[in-house]
């Protein structure tokens, strides 16, 4: 038996982009933000948070990004629009209202849930730790993060 406490056990919040280079290994970008329930502290990821990944996927990858996103609100708020303006690197699709069959991450959360759903954690700690590990895990298997992109119809080179 393993005790755990509802209270003020917290949240993880991840923002993640599937994404491939003419050449190279198909990648998973990710970071990953816990929230404990401290007053004051942010629930999950904002704009500027969004656009720091943005940052660092154009650095990994070094050249121009075509992103293809989904509608959450921090996806398409006016500061992130703005946030992608002073992008020239980056141009930005947005999928239809609901079309997670379109959407490649999905397909990332899809793996992720599984991989934890059957595990008691105990703290939000532990849990963001598997997660870490599990995300990692995909990181390292580029063929899986290929299915992923392939299964929407974008093919990987």
């Amino acid at each position: 038996m393993v005790a755990v406490t509802g209270k003020g056990s917290g949240r993880i919040s991840i923002a993640a982009l599937a994404c491939y280079k003419h050449g190279e290994k198909s990648r998973l970008i990710y970071r990953m933000m816990l929230h404990r329930g401290r007053k004051g502290e942010k629930k999950g990821f904002r704009e500027h948070d969004f656009a720091a990944l943005l940052d660092a996927a154009h650095q990994q990858l070094g050249g121009p990004i075509v992103l293809v996103w989904d509608n959450l609100g921090g996806h398409t708020s006016a500061l992130m629009r703005r946030l992608v303006t002073a992008r020239r690197w980056l141009r930005v699709h947005q999928l239809p209202s609901y079309a997670p069959d379109l959407n490649p991450v999905e397909s990332v959360w899809s793996v992720l849930k599984r991989s934890l759903a059957n595990l008691a954690a105990g703290t939000i700690t532990r849990m963001s730790t598997l997660a870490r590990t599990r995300l990692k895990r995909m990181q390292y298997a580029p063929g899986l993060v290929d299915g992923f992109l392939t299964g929407t119809g974008l093919r990987p080179p």
